[in-house]
């Protein structure tokens, strides 16, 4: 179902259950519960959803054996995991918003971007906290899937999607941006004013809306009535709508398509394309302070000490912005890229594709997605001197305040990012 969650596979709790083998399930209900210690719910739908003589045909298609082990083995674990990082990840964002709005940080048009970035993740790992909490460790002991739960998930996967494409988005602006500052440095302050980040903001968090539109059409609430010893049994799930079963399941085909193309990899490739462009400056400037570096020895008689200063102060700064933001632009690449082709290669290989291997690499999208999000405090700590010295004097105790060199205030006021 990951072609319809936005921070990955959120798929263990919305697969379509409908088209039970009744005979089955009469006679094996039973056994669901030892079936539930060991798979989440998509494993459920694999078994019931068809024979078993198919399911055992089916899950021998795509990533069987080893593989097949390592990623049910990590599922176990996933719930315990995805809460430490969505909590530590929370954290972190929260004083992501805290420095980066500071009056010396917000005026930065990237610092805003960067703000964005914080409340969108914030907001996804806080309600992720909740959905692993019941879906890893409370739901697999219970037979019952009931209708609050499946309001849950349908909601959960709706947000979760908005949300991460609105990440994926503002990475997108923020390495534009930053390819504006340094192909036209002499009209950066014109292109990327207090204006255009502004309505570029809003662009990020109104646009995933509309492009998210047909997911919100592919999938409804459902019920599976099941009996066992005469007792009847209602199982509430996330399935396909009707409107998506339609003409051989075009919408279905279509929510994938825009969710593997256009909200994965085509962000992918224009921020691999830009991520290269930025490393490419990066190393021809290293190359020209290099070979510049005996030319200035020989002239620095000639600057008075506050240029020499100036010059070398500006040349770091945008050296460790671009630097920065490289390392966030290439950590995204790479929690973002596999959940892309995952969905294409669901597309063109079908659904055998999908239900034995797509399922599987549920849990691994899911904490790499989580990751992306709770890492960035620690890459703006670890490369941006601003941050560390607003951060610092933000949370350090006032009686220490007074230990404070004169130097790191005047910093605040002229080192961006």
């Amino acid at each position: 179902m990951d072609a319809s969650s936005g921070n990955s596979a959120f798929n263990n709790s919305v697969a379509p259950l409908e088209g039970f083998d009744k005979d089955m399930l009469s006679s094996t209900l039973s056994q669901t519960q030892a079936l539930l210690e060991h798979f989440n719910i998509s494993d459920i739908e694999k078994i019931l959803n068809m024979s078993s003589r198919t399911v055992s045909v089916m899950t021998q298609c795509y990533c069987s054996g080893t593989l097949r082990e390592i990623l049910l083995s990590y599922k176990s674990v996933h719930g315990y995991f995805s809460l430490v990082v969505c909590v530590f990840g929370t954290l972190a964002n929260v004083l992501n918003v805290a420095v980066l709005t500071r009056k010396e940080m917000a005026s930065a048009p990237i610092n805003r971007l960067l703000t964005a970035l914080a409340i969108a993740d914030m907001l996804v790992m806080l309600e992720y906290v909740p959905y692993a909490c019941y879906a890893y460790l409370v739901l697999p002991g219970e037979i019952n899937m009931p209708y609050n739960w499946a309001v849950f998930v349908l909601f959960h996967c709706h947000f979760t999607q908005v949300l991460h494409t609105i990440s994926i988005g503002l990475t997108l602006v923020l390495a534009v941006w930053r390819y504006i500052a340094i192909r036209f440095p002499q009209r950066s302050h014109i292109l990327c004013s207090d204006r255009r980040c502004n309505v570029a903001i809003g662009i990020g968090y109104i646009l995933p809306l509309i492009v998210c539109i047909p997911s919100y059409f592919t999938f409804k609430i459902q019920a599976t009535v099941v009996f066992e010893n005469d007792e009847m049994i209602v199982l509430h799930h996330v399935g396909l709508s009707r409107m998506a079963k339609e003409d051989d399941e075009l919408l279905y085909y279509v929510n994938f398509w825009i969710y593997g193309i256009i909200i994965k990899l085509l962000p992918c490739v224009v921020l691999t394309v830009i991520s290269c462009w930025l490393i490419k400056a990066l190393y021809k400037a290293n190359r020209r302070k290099q070979a510049l570096k005996g030319y200035t020895n020989c002239n620095s008689a000639s600057l008075l000490p506050s240029e020499k200063r100036a010059v070398s102060k500006s040349d770091r700064r945008t050296d460790r912005t671009t630097k920065m933001l490289v390392a966030v632009l290439l950590l995204f690449l790479i929690t973002e890229f596999p959940q892309g082709i995952l969905s294409l290669l669901s597309v063109i290989l079908g659904r055998c594709f999908f239900r034995t291997c797509y399922y599987l690499f549920g849990e691994i999208m899911d904490i790499l997605a989580l990751l992306n999000g709770a890492i960035n405090f620690i890459l703006y700590c670890s490369m941006s001197r601003q941050f560390r010295t607003t951060f610092a004097l933000l949370f350090k105790p006032r009686m220490l305040a007074k230990w404070s060199t004169p130097a790191s205030q005047t910093d605040v006021q002229t080192t961006y990012v």
